[in-house]
């Protein structure tokens, strides 16, 4: 060892010897057969970049900058680089305006990377710094990068500091961001609609519906439906997420009017029922004189029956129950007014018919609006990885209502097809829920096009697909057929199992853990051809095919690997602040535990990579593959093969036990004899 250190400090230089003095507190970290790379210390770099970039020559400046954006993604550089009040420099820098082009590019660029750590607090800026950002977002032409980058800096301000919203808010509105929504690229308008979303999701209470005015107007739908979800360029999963995050903001909205109990005594309330019965029965306002008190309740409790509502005297209560409260009438009120033709032929139809054949509209509203709520998720959280937003929400700016509208002129259909009664409420509002999910699953590009798909999956239409789900379904619990399913599951679950583990050699590309929406830090690890060893590295860019071997310098042999952990258990979910840890990172959070207390720290792109790499990694160690994936493909490839060994019984009933045995013969006269 001396002699090695002596050798090297003849020929190394100064800084790369004491980066080895340096580091010798770890050497017991360094295992037998690994390979070891000699570099500058992290201190020596950012100590030559931080007076490189303040150079005078600006193409040395230039390289320099370079540099810091690509050594800053290094927690360790990042470290020692802010140390140096690298972070002041830069913004310094920013706030002097002399730099403009790459230059400034290059500048933003290693600044979003150094805060991007989570090292240094969002609060410590100057309103002098956000105000210099703000002007590049601002400015109608500006460089693609200065402005992609300006774009990420201030969503960042506004989601992880009250403070600086309140300051960015002041310089950037919605309407100075729409027309970065107009041109073509894509990473731009997934930025622009990030902020828009930001401000909405940190504005104070009283200024959301001001802003929800402002989305709701037609130039913006027209503008993000043309240019954004019409575009020619496939929607992007990050894009897809934002809208669908807009979608959940948007719609969150209604949460108020859901959670809010209606008044009984509150009159302003209960002119909305009284407008609601005259739309109805084109009847004005009795005045108090008109008749007896006795009389005119007589006369209102027969409306409000024929209304539907549960409660006849005093409909007001109904609409106590919360989800669905107040929204429920605000859906039945635009109902009548915006769509007056329908609702008074919904009302009359159903009062006409017999009592218990009568599908009331009051109930079936309050019952419907709840359903609507539930499927789209109103006041619940956003998912962090769902991509799962419906474009026909961006063609109307009433959109909410105006689904209710088409829903439950829906219901009413279906109940008449069903011939329900009143005992069949619950199974009328299932048979709807199921219509709604299945044309909502097609995607429809408009609300137009989403009722013209209901009216292709009546109830005699939603019958066969469930008769077709369940086909062959009661065939399959007969005690032979059970014995032949046990006979093949294990084939099966071997198929499976070499399926898994072909995927793992194909490998996946896996984003690194960040605190903020990134896309351009990735990792790949893939199994070998033999099963024996892990390969993973480092990439700069998601790659669009298979990463080689040889260009993945990590290894870990598989007989090294003790378990498989996921969930919360993992460590790198353990960590303080780890992505703001939710429920969504981690069911896709799994880690690789090797030697005594080495791991390999995994998250999974989406569900699906999840399943296939645990239950890979699981199988190579010999344990069940346990996850939903293995099931639902067990459960569909046995079904198949138990149909195709079937076939030559189609139509043949088949025994729940053998034939018994009969008796023995009184006596063998029929036997032929040969003699």
């Amino acid at each position: 060892m001396r002699f090695f250190f002596s050798l090297f400090s003849q020929h190394c230089d100064s800084f790369v010897f004491d980066f080895i003095i340096i580091k010798l507190w770890n050497r017991n970290d360094i295992k037998n057969g690994s390979i070891l790379r000699l570099t500058t210390s992290p201190y020596q770099t950012a100590l030559q970049l931080h007076e490189r970039i303040q150079s005078s020559s600006m193409d040395a400046k230039l390289e320099a900058l370079k540099d810091l954006a690509n050594a800053s993604r290094d927690i360790t550089f990042a470290q020692e680089f802010i140390n140096l009040d690298g972070i002041s420099l830069l913004t310094q820098m920013v706030e002097s305006g002399t730099d403009f082009g790459d230059l400034l590019s290059f500048t933003l660029t290693a600044f979003v990377e150094l805060m991007d750590h989570g090292i240094v607090s969002w609060d410590t800026f100057s309103v002098a710094f956000i105000k210099k950002i703000a002007s590049y977002v601002n400015k109608s032409a500006m460089d693609t990068a200065v402005l992609q980058r300006s774009l990420a800096i201030l969503e960042s301000m506004v989601l992880n500091s009250q403070d600086l919203y309140h300051k960015v808010a002041q310089e950037i509105t919605i309407g100075q961001l729409i027309p970065h929504l107009q041109g073509t690229d894509q990473d731009i308008q997934t930025y622009t609609i990030a902020v828009i979303n930001a401000l909405f999701l940190k504005a104070p209470e009283e200024k959301r519906q001001e802003m929800a005015h402002i989305l709701a107007q037609k130039q913006l739908r027209s503008i993000i439906l043309s240019n954004v979800i019409r575009s020619p360029t496939p929607i992007n999963d990050e894009m897809a997420h934002q809208l669908y995050v807009l979608q959940v903001l948007t719609f969150n909205l209604l949460e108020d009017r859901m959670m809010t109990k209606m008044d009984p005594q509150d009159q302003a309330q209960r002119d909305i029922i009284f407008e609601l019965r005259r739309i109805a029965f084109d009847v004005e306002c009795e005045p108090n004189n008109s008749g007896s008190i006795e009389k005119r309740k007589s006369m209102y409790t027969r409306d409000y029956k024929k209304l539907g509502f549960i409660n006849h005297v005093n409909p007001a209560v109904d609409f106590t129950q919360i989800p669905p409260g107040m929204l429920a009438l605000d859906n039945m009120l635009y109902f009548a007014r915006h769509h007056q033709d329908a609702y008074i032929r919904i009302v009359l139809e159903n009062s006409s018919r017999e009592d218990k054949h009568e599908c009331p509209f009051g109930r079936s509203s309050i019952e419907l609006t709840k359903m609507l709520c539930e499927i789209l998720k109103v006041g619940e959280l956003r998912n962090e990885n769902c991509h799962d937003f419906h474009p026909m929400f961006f063609t109307h700016d009433r959109s909410f209502e105006e689904f209710f509208c088409i829903c439950i002129q829906l219901l009413n259909k279906t109940w008449k097809e069903m011939r329900a009664t009143s005992e069949d409420f619950n199974k009328v509002m299932q048979v709807v829920r199921e219509q709604i999910m299945r044309a909502l699953t097609l995607k429809p590009n408009s609300l137009d096009q989403f009722k013209s798909r209901l009216q292709n999956l009546s109830y005699t239409e939603i019958l066969k697909i469930r008769q077709s789900e369940r086909m062959n379904q009661e065939d399959f619990q007969s005690r032979p057929i059970l014995e032949l399913r046990e006979k093949i599951q294990p084939e099966i679950m071997e198929l499976i199992k070499q399926q898994r583990l072909n995927r793992l050699c194909e490998g996946t590309c896996f984003r690194k853990i960040s605190s903020r929406r990134r896309q351009d830090k990735f990792w790949y690890c893939r199994l070998s051809p033999n099963h024996k060893v892990l390969h993973y590295g480092d990439l700069e860019e998601s790659p669009q095919g298979e990463v080689p071997h040889d260009s993945l310098q990590d290894k870990l042999p598989v007989a090294d690997i003790k378990a498989v952990i996921t969930g919360k258990d993992c460590p790198h979910m353990k960590e303080k602040g780890a992505l703001k840890q939710n429920k969504e990172v981690l069911e896709l959070a799994f880690s690789v535990l090797y030697e005594s207390d080495e791991y390999l720290n995994f998250i999974a792109p989406d569900k699906h990579e999840y399943c296939v790499w645990t239950d890979g990694l699981n199988a190579l160690l010999g344990k069940e593959m346990t996850s939903d994936y293995t099931k639902s493909d067990m459960d569909t490839l046995l079904s198949m093969e138990m149909k195709l060994r079937l076939l030559d019984l189609e139509n043949i009933q088949i025994p729940e036990a053998p034939p018994p045995i009969p008796k023995e013969p009184s006596n063998y006269d029929f036997v032929y004899d040969c003699n």
